[in-house]
């Protein structure tokens, strides 16, 4: 049939590679069928429904069998998850996707292959490659340069073998950290979530895959902590909190594609948001890229939102609003919307604005070009007719991954409590306690892929090496006796092991605890999609086995291997350290026990806050001064441990902090140096942290706000002088009538090394008229950092 209808084509202008994407694009519409054209507009997710259990929300209700043999002939649009789905060897399903897409090519007249798209949240989620840590680590580093380097590496895996997409990164701001998907944000503050999703969207964008920013917008404020739950948040919080990251990945990052959020904002669902997806996305900010649904977030109009009657309706609102795309799997883009654009319900135009977008990224790919091949980079030269011998010939899992992972990991390390008794000698004797000790899986977040397929699939291995916490001990400390004790499981709530465990740590010199979260998916965890929590008191017994352990008055140092900050009680003051990882990847394990043993020196610092009580949600740093303790009620709401906080084993000193400008106009820039020194023994990073305070200002603001970071890493002795040269755009917010404005008016600049541990300000006034700022406003600060001359010298 492609022969045949190839040499019916007048026009094969679409291929010339010499012409401009839109001349080949409109080239290529202009000879589409209706039929064609809708083809383009959805993925299909083959194999889904296999058992295992489910993967997305609602896929056994929605996942319909699809025909592709009936589907091929018009051609299609994407591939869902040909490596993410079940357990398969690298090479085996690379050749399967190039077999697949071979098929494709074969049977549409145009012969134009489908995009493939994987989840790459923590690493390429395919059977074998690299569990790098989760999100919620990323923003513990405060490093977007080592961020943008794993990306790159899980960008340069997903091409190798014929991934084109990357739904990837989270770009949702913590709100509560009650919260399933806390694990897969990167924080609590929009600046350093925006900091580093972007470092993530330019490593993935510059290995040629393209990144998907998720979910836009609102998802991660929903009533209650309830995953896809209602958002009822006023504009100037979504302006000021919940878009920058985005309006950053699109503007400095260079993403490529959006996915839009499950949740409803005030009543509008947002696949159905005109408002969000079209005018603020790209008329305003000028997105020229495809706008992906979350799975099955077009069919939820219908069944979820009851804004759609039926599903041409929910197409027409999707298209209308400016969904380019419906995943998974083809529901209301197929036969229901052909259906109602021929009998006139449906304007066909709405059809072909989404096409030309989709159409570009192909053609952007390289995939309408006459050379194109099936064959990813992995198989090329390779015999491909027997897939058995091409079985373990693609490594997903370098050394190179796991000594990045490795880095990552131990940068994402927070010291959170220490009094004294870290960094560990040699032992005699350590007891090793809690339910998190002895279990890989405690190392990786929901969208790793062992959690979220290879779980669902009894007596398949792992694919990768993830040491315990328990074999990390034992590395770390080889001359040590090590005894460990269960005690209780994550969230069962056992009691029955507890005496057993106190016994072992009275019986040892020093108690480690292993505590945390067990990640799953709608409800098969204690963390994850679908996994909200009640309250932020340990799962389980857990608490009451922390209990039970500080009564024996061994040192005890609590290890929180866990995807979300929980409440202490107790441990807050009676431990004798306090380590928290949010699930820190295949070799989070290591990582740990160097922290532990000293080894390494940790650097991390808490992207969201430890609360000192577990009731107290919603509240983040980002605190007005209603929202904080106050005399007026018995609540107080105060972080045990605030955004920012973190202990290394190096002594760092500041001091020479300044500004060079006391006045500025609310168009000028103000610059503030601070001088950093180790006056330790070791090696180690320190993370300069700059809040802006504003005291007056026409609408409430927070009390402090991140604007500026910097990690600096320094060797004994050795000194740096930090300057950040602030815009006064960084000053911005929602003025009442809903545009950005910035005040003049006093402003203090504060060098933290938390956000509620600010030594050093400096004030100054902002002079002049008020001044309106749009969407092309100075996003960061200009940070330099210099090694001083006088390095053993502290003015």
């Amino acid at each position: 049939m492609t022969n045949v209808e190839n040499d019916q084509m007048t026009d094969v202008s679409w291929r010339d590679p010499f012409r401009s994407l839109d001349d080949r694009v409109e080239a290529l519409i202009a000879q589409m069928t209706l039929d064609e054209k809708l083809a383009q507009l959805y993925g299909v997710w083959v194999g889904a429904s296999d058992e295992g259990g489910d993967v997305a929300p609602h896929q056994h209700d929605l996942n319909d069998d699809v025909d592709l043999d009936e589907l091929l002939p018009s051609g299609l649009g994407q591939l869902t998850r040909p490596f993410g789905t079940a357990p398969v060897d690298a090479a085996v399903g690379a050749l399967s996707l190039a077999r697949t897409q071979q098929r494709i090519v074969d049977a549409n007249r145009f012969g134009i292959p489908a995009l493939a798209h994987e989840e790459c949240l923590a690493g390429f989620a395919a059977w074998g490659a690299t569990a790098y840590p989760v999100p919620l680590s990323w923003g513990a580093t405060f490093d977007p340069e080592i961020v943008e380097r794993m990306s790159r590496r899980i960008g340069d895996d997903l091409r190798s073998v014929g991934v084109h997409q990357g739904l990837a990164p989270v770009l949702d701001v913590v709100r509560d950290a009650r919260w399933g998907r806390v694990e897969e944000t990167i924080g609590e503050d929009p600046y350093l979530v925006a900091t580093v999703g972007t470092a993530y969207v330019r490593g993935l964008e510059s290995s040629g895959v393209v990144a998907t920013l998720k979910h836009f917008v609102g998802y991660s404020a929903s009533r209650a902590g309830r995953n896809l739950a209602p958002v009822s948040i006023g504009r100037r919080e979504l302006a000021d909190v919940l878009l920058p990251p985005f309006e950053m990945a699109i503007r400095e990052g260079g993403a490529r594609s959006v996915m839009n959020s499950y949740t409803d904002l005030d009543g509008v669902p947002s696949a159905g948001d005109r408002a969000l997806l079209t005018e603020l996305l790209r008329d305003t900010w000028g997105f020229d890229g495809t706008v992906v649904a979350d799975y099955f977030s077009v069919a939820f109009l219908k069944l979820l939102h009851g804004t759609a009657g039926t599903w041409a309706e929910a197409a027409e609102a999707a298209l209308d609003a400016g969904i380019d795309v419906e995943l998974p799997t083809v529901k209301a883009f197929g036969e229901p919307l052909r259906l109602a654009i021929e009998a006139g319900a449906v304007d066909a135009s709405l059809v072909d604005t989404a096409l030309r977008r989709v159409l570009r990224q192909k053609a952007e790919l390289g995939l309408f070009d006459a050379d194109w091949s099936p064959v990813p980079p992995a198989l090329a030269g390779a015999d491909l007719t027997h897939a058995a011998e091409l079985r373990g010939t693609i490594d997903l899992d370098s050394e190179g991954n796991r000594a990045l992972a490795r880095e990552l990991a131990e940068r994402a390390v927070v010291l959170v409590r220490n009094d004294g008794t870290l960094p560990l000698a040699a032992p005699a004797v350590i007891a090793v306690v809690g339910p998190n000790a002895d279990d890989p899986y405690a190392m990786l977040g929901c969208y790793s892929f062992p959690t979220h397929v290879v779980s669902q699939h009894p007596g398949v291995e792992l694919g990768i090496r993830i040491p315990t916490l328990l074999e990390a001990l034992r590395a770390e400390f080889p001359t040590s006796e090590i005894r460990w004790a269960r005690g209780t499981t994550v969230d069962g709530g056992e009691t029955d092991g507890i005496a057993e465990a106190a016994e072992v740590a009275a019986s040892a010199d020093v108690a480690i605890m292993a505590l945390g979260d067990r990640a799953g998916l709608f409800g098969r965890g204690t963390s994850g999609e679908g996994c909200d929590a009640e309250s932020l008191d340990l799962p389980g017994a857990q608490q009451q086995l922390v209990d039970a352990v500080l009564d024996t008055g061994t040192p005890t140092m609590l290890t929180l291997l866990a995807g979300r900050p929980y409440a202490l009680g107790r441990a807050v003051d009676e431990s004798a350290a306090i380590v928290q990882a949010f699930f820190a990847g295949e070799e989070g394990a290591p990582a740990i026990a160097g922290v532990l043993s000293g080894r390494v020196n940790p650097s991390g610092r808490l992207p969201v806050s430890i609360p000192a009580g577990a009731g107290s949600q919603p509240t983040t740093y980002l605190a007005a001064p209603l929202a904080r303790a106050s005399d007026v009620s018995n609540v107080d709401p105060t972080a045990a441990f605030p955004f920012g906080h973190g202990l290394g084993y190096a002594g760092f000193e500041w001091s020479s902090f300044g500004g060079d400008e006391s006045v500025a106009d609310t168009d000028g820039v103000v610059t503030v140096r601070l001088r950093v020194r180790n006056a330790g023994s070791r090696s180690g990073a320190d993370v300069v942290q700059l809040y802006l305070h504003d005291p007056v200002a026409t609408v409430v603001r927070p009390v402090q706000r991140l604007i500026g970071y910097v990690r600096v890493e320094l060797e004994p002795g050795a000194a740096a002088d930090v300057s950040f040269t602030v815009p006064a755009d960084l000053a911005s917010f929602t003025g009442r009538d809903g545009r950005r404005i910035v005040e003049a008016g006093e402003l203090v600049l504060s060098a933290g090394r938390s956000s509620a541990d600010l030594p050093f300000s400096h004030i100054v006034r902002l002079t002049g008229v008020v001044r309106l700022l749009d969407h092309t406003r100075r996003l960061t600060p200009d940070v330099i950092v210099e090694a001083t001359v006088e390095a053993s010298v502290i003015d």
